[in-house]
């Protein structure tokens, strides 16, 4: 079997989560889904795992996050500077918050950091490696 990732967040609002992430370019994959989750898809390894409260109270009985608060982030590497600029157009479109943090522009790589409608943190990145820096950011 192919190595996989599958991130499962909880989210308030599964349709409108669903609504979301399809905007940001993710698919939805109906084998993997029903009333209370829905698998999304980015590549063929990676896939995002959006679950009501309830279901995944049937995973954990551990306490959500507060809101505003944040335990993580996540990162979506995509092929240009202004696919990072669509996707954070579309977040602010869709329920979610664009550049949730300040952008970063450091040349070979661009970043804007987006969240969804439940304020997972997601960075959206472009990146040339040819021109990285030989010598490390301090």
């Amino acid at each position: 079997m192919t190595k996989m990732i599958f991130i499962s967040l909880p989210v308030t609002h599964l349709a409108t989560s669903v609504t979301f992430y399809k905007a940001l370019g993710f698919s939805q994959n109906p084998q993997f889904s029903d009333d209370a989750s829905a698998c999304m898809v980015w590549s063929e390894a990676i896939h995002v795992m959006l679950v009501t409260h309830a279901k995944w109270r049937t995973f954990t009985q551990r306490p959500f996050p507060p809101a505003g608060s944040i335990a993580m982030m996540l990162s979506l590497a995509l092929d240009s500077r202004d696919a990072v600029d669509a996707m954070n157009l579309a977040a602010a479109t869709h329920g979610g918050r664009a550049d949730a943090n300040p952008a970063e522009d450091l040349g070979f790589m661009y970043t804007r950091d987006l969240a969804d409608p439940d304020g997972h943190l997601w960075a959206a990145l472009w990146m040339d490696p040819a021109s990285m820096p030989q010598e490390p950011q301090t």
